[in-house]
């Protein structure tokens, strides 16, 4: 039985109109990714730094009395963790496939960083994190690091293995059982 349009209430035809315009399916492909991640994880490690220095400006703490030592580390971890990030980033390219997680995945990348960490853009992130950490010698942004590399894990790369074993089967099992996830 078909009704005519005047007759059907004003937010059935709001509805109406809405799923021909199919706008959920709009949104919803916006807003997820393959995997299914929180989060773009370069906006929880920016977040996380952010709420961290902005606690540091309001109430100080450092990790040390002194920052020497600290800077000096800090310093060399950033130059590692942007080596390990772009060699990293080398390596997807290489292999034709995106670093971005809202994109599907073309290849299962095993070779150069990959085969030293299943997720050695995450590390290179957590050493960038860590390495402004020391240089600034900021205690909240120390201890804001705990949480966020909790977040990561469950909300990220848990999905990420999760959403790679099921596209690549076998293959993922046996990657997983030679390579480390993270160091």
């Amino acid at each position: 039985m078909s009704v005519a349009p005047h007759t059907l209430p004003q937010t059935q035809i709001f509805y109406n109109k809405l799923n021909m315009l199919n706008l959920k399916n709009i949104f919803k492909k916006v807003t997820t990714t393959p995997s299914g991640i929180i989060a773009l994880p370069p906006v929880l490690y920016l977040s996380a730094f952010c709420m961290g220095g902005m606690i540091h400006l309001i109430y100080p703490q450092s990790i040390l009395p002194f920052n020497g030592i600290l800077q000096y580390l800090g310093i060399f971890l950033l130059i590692v963790s942007a080596t390990l990030a772009g060699w990293a980033f080398i390596s997807l390219r290489n292999l034709g496939t995106s670093p971005d997680p809202r994109k599907h995945s073309l290849m299962l990348s095993t070779q150069g960083a990959f085969g030293f960490s299943r997720n050695p853009i995450y590390v290179a992130m957590t050493g960038l994190y860590l390495g402004m950490t020391l240089i600034i010698n900021s205690l909240w942004l120390l201890l804001l690091l705990m949480p966020l590399l909790w977040l990561m894990h469950w909300g990220v790369v848990l999905r990420e293995e999760r959403y790679l074993l099921n596209l690549f089967g076998e293959s993922y099992i046996q990657y997983q059982a030679t390579v480390r996830r993270w160091l």
